[in-house]
């Protein structure tokens, strides 16, 4: 399988192109700066371009079998619609050279789905990220891709142990963190398994 990470360079996406070259895949790594990338392989190809250049993205996924999106916002808190302008152009250029399968990352929260107080406090302070990633999202879904959409509770930087819960419905109970390299094996997997076509997954450790 030959797949296109964009976001490479961030701590989900940098695990996934680490994860995905040693599992075999053929990966192309699509950044802003190749130097930020710490991963080396012979699997691994790095292709420089910006993710708002629609020309460039839809360049970069011709021949792949499916693309992998970390992408994050550069506002933080503020508004924004940066997470859906660049899904926009993901969207094209598969639509463009006929690429169907889609693992997109987003949040937990995007659904209104973490429950509890601390749930309401963790929504309200990331509103403006979890109104951008819901927009990318409601338009991948809408667009007839095979998609796959996760919802990661707080990523950390702890190692990949490979055992996390999952929620089709909602985010697992008790639900805190997961490692971002945990969050990146998930992806991966879903990637292959016919069973997460067409979900939106909550994980978390």
């Amino acid at each position: 399988m030959r797949i296109i990470v964009f976001g490479a360079t961030g701590g989900v996406g940098q695990s996934v192109v680490k994860q995905a070259v040693e599992n075999g895949l053929d990966v192309t790594a699509f950044v802003r700066s190749p130097s930020k990338l710490e991963v080396t392989h012979e699997k691994l190809k790095v292709v420089q371009g910006d993710a708002f250049n629609r020309e460039e993205v839809a360049a970069a996924i011709a021949g792949h079998d499916a693309v992998v999106s970390c992408l994050g916002s550069s506002k933080g808190m503020k508004k924004s619609t940066e997470l859906q302008e660049m899904a926009k152009g993901i969207v094209a250029g598969m639509q463009k050279h006929g690429v169907k399968r889609i693992v997109y990352t987003a949040s937990a929260g995007i659904h209104k789905e973490i429950p509890g107080l601390s749930g309401k406090l963790i929504m309200r302070m990331l509103k403006n990220a979890l109104t951008d990633h819901r927009a990318a999202v409601d338009y991948i879904v809408s667009q007839g891709l095979n998609y796959t959409i996760v919802r990661p509770m707080g990523l950390t930087n702890g190692p990949l142990s490979g055992k996390y819960r999952e929620s089709a419905t909602s985010v697992p109970e008790k639900s805190r963190s997961i490692p971002r390299a945990d969050a990146a094996h998930f992806i991966l997997k879903a990637l292959t398994d016919p069973r997460y076509e067409n979900t939106s997954i909550g994980i978390s450790t």
